[in-house]
């Protein structure tokens, strides 16, 4: 689906950032990015920006409280893009000027100069039993079921979710990624590069039909990245945000 988004020079794209009280990096970077200390011409979020944040689910709106109202304070100025991923959804009543797109809607089919760019945070193409959970999950009266009962247990679902998440290894290496990246994609679309998040390997893959590039997540090292304009195999420069907590 064609959607007229044409990406800008100058745009940031961030993918991965996992963001909670345990990793709270991002804040500092959209803080800046609001007090114009980083200028974008473009904010494109590739989903799981959040460690948690679902529509249906207000305990997660309250803990994410000041990032939610940065990134709306910053669409008022400049277009930012989100598209949801697995820890991020239902996500449209929160940003209400951001174009946000669920996972039904992705790839997202852009343009950069006289090039076809396809965007996804990363969980399409997968197998049925996937499918199926996402469907069931993303489901708003179960969401709503479930918050009911969280709140219930006073947020002890969400707790142990929380603990859960912090522990986990965001930065392992996938040993075969490119041969599974092959297999999962090439021939599947037609465009110049497809780009997404989710599996946070940092590579650029020249398959058949595109160049592929899996963004870096920012919950390693605070990777980001800039779209210039270039002859090279890639269009985006890799950036690191060094101010943190």
């Amino acid at each position: 689906m064609f959607h007229n988004l044409e990406i800008k020079e100058g745009a940031f794209f961030v993918a991965d950032a996992h963001y909670s009280h345990k990793r709270p990096e991002f804040l500092e970077f959209i803080r800046d990015i609001d007090s114009k200390i980083l200028k974008p011409t473009q904010l494109i979020l590739f989903g799981d920006i959040f460690d948690a944040l679902f529509g249906e689910v207000s305990y997660t709106h309250k803990a994410n409280q000041e990032a939610i109202e940065l990134i709306n304070t910053i669409s008022l100025h400049i277009e930012v893009v989100y598209l949801e991923g697995n820890h991020d959804f239902n996500l449209k009543k929160i940003f209400p000027k951001v174009k946000v797109f669920p996972i039904s809607s992705q790839p997202l089919t852009c343009r950069f100069e006289n090039k076809t760019v396809l965007l996804s945070h990363g969980d399409i193409k997968s197998d049925l039993n996937y499918k199926i959970y996402t469907k069931i999950i993303r489901n708003r009266y179960l969401l709503y079921f479930l918050s009911t009962i969280d709140y219930m247990l006073n947020h002890y679902i969400l707790k142990k979710l929380d603990d859960y998440l912090g522990k986990k290894d965001d930065c392992k290496d996938i040993v075969g990624f490119e041969k599974f990246i092959s297999s999962r994609l090439d021939e599947q679309y037609e465009c110049d590069y497809f780009i997404e998040g989710h599996f946070h390997q940092n590579k650029t893959i020249k398959l058949k039909n595109f160049i592929y590039v899996n963004l870096g997540a920012f919950a390693c090292n605070q990777r980001y990245f800039t779209v210039k304009s270039t002859q090279d195999i890639t269009f985006l420069q890799e950036n690191i945000f060094s101010k943190g907590i």
